[in-house]
């Protein structure tokens, strides 16, 4: 063993398991199933705090399982090849015990505190995004469009933790925003990560079409996410004047600040200014649907 091996400092446990569940993203998809929760109660109650637990605690075991199947393709690309099982802070089998009990409290809780049709939707989830979407990214770059419907769960989950019905017109049209954000937010990633996903075997979007029409349907698909937004005025999701104008006015600026993708000579910096401004924009969106009933008091 070599000097600098005996000499580097042990992982911490706690932020290594944090990692290995990908707290920041888990938190994001948490977040957007309270807009759910929200959008049927017209409120808040303490119901919310066992949703947001038992859906975190399943975003997070989905995520450690997903870095269990790709542990070994993690290992060959730059943006990914420190996540703790190519590190060797983790075992595969470790990991994936880790990710069991995650996922299994969070389906126990939402059961438990909630219904089974909130449980069973949050099941899917984890089904959709690790039993099929992780695996179709190995076969087809447009994996991400079917894959999508992950993105559009946690709502749902949210609205049926609150008593709604997952056929309830109003959900589908919130679900149907995130559905839709979800394509463009990874595009944006394969023009940043590209080089490294071919690297590991990934097929993508600029191997197929190059990047500058990687950007255009990229565009067109931000504009979609934009233009969708106007469904939840209509099935009224939202309700008052400040959250369509806060939603209205974040849909325009994502659009705008989208358009430089239509020049030519795209770059990582627009890339990565761009995803930022899609999740500034779910943030603004979600937001938008959490404060809409409290505007109305």
């Amino acid at each position: 063993m070599s000097v600098a091996a005996l000499s580097a400092p042990k992982p911490n446990p706690v932020s290594t398991v944090l990692e290995l569940t990908k707290l920041r993203i888990s938190f994001a998809s948490t977040f957007t199933a309270a807009a759910g929760y929200v959008a049927f109660l017209r409120g808040v109650n303490a119901g919310l705090v066992t949703t947001l637990i038992g859906i975190l605690l399943l975003a997070m075991g989905s995520s450690a399982l997903n870095e269990v199947q790709e542990h070994r393709f993690d290992a060959l690309m730059p943006r990914t090849a420190n996540r703790p099982i190519p590190r060797g802070d983790l075992s595969p089998a470790r990991a994936a015990l880790i990710a069991t009990v995650l996922a299994v409290s969070g389906f126990l809780v939402l059961l438990l505190s909630h219904n089974l049709t909130s449980a069973l939707l949050g099941a899917l989830a984890l089904a959709w995004y690790n039993g099929f979407y992780t695996p179709l990214k190995r076969v087809s770059a447009f994996a991400v469009v079917p894959g999508s419907l992950i993105g559009a769960l946690p709502p749902a989950i949210g609205w049926t933790a609150a008593g709604g019905s997952a056929a309830d017109p109003s959900v589908l049209a919130l679900a149907f925003v995130f559905f839709i954000w979800q394509v463009p937010h990874f595009w944006l990633l394969v023009g940043l990560h590209a080089e490294g996903y071919e690297a590991a075997g990934y097929p993508t979007l600029v191997g197929l079409f190059g990047r500058p029409r990687l950007s255009r349907l990229t565009f067109t698909w931000t504009c979609g996410t934009a233009a969708a937004c106007g469904l939840l005025p209509l099935f009224q999701v939202l309700v008052s004047w400040p959250a369509e104008t806060m939603l209205g006015m974040g849909a325009i600026w994502l659009i705008a600040g989208s358009m430089p993708l239509l020049r030519q000579g795209q770059d990582a910096p627009l890339y990565r200014r761009v995803f930022m401004n899609i999740n500034l924009f779910a943030l603004v969106f979600t937001a938008a649907v959490i404060l809409d009933p409290f505007f109305r008091r």
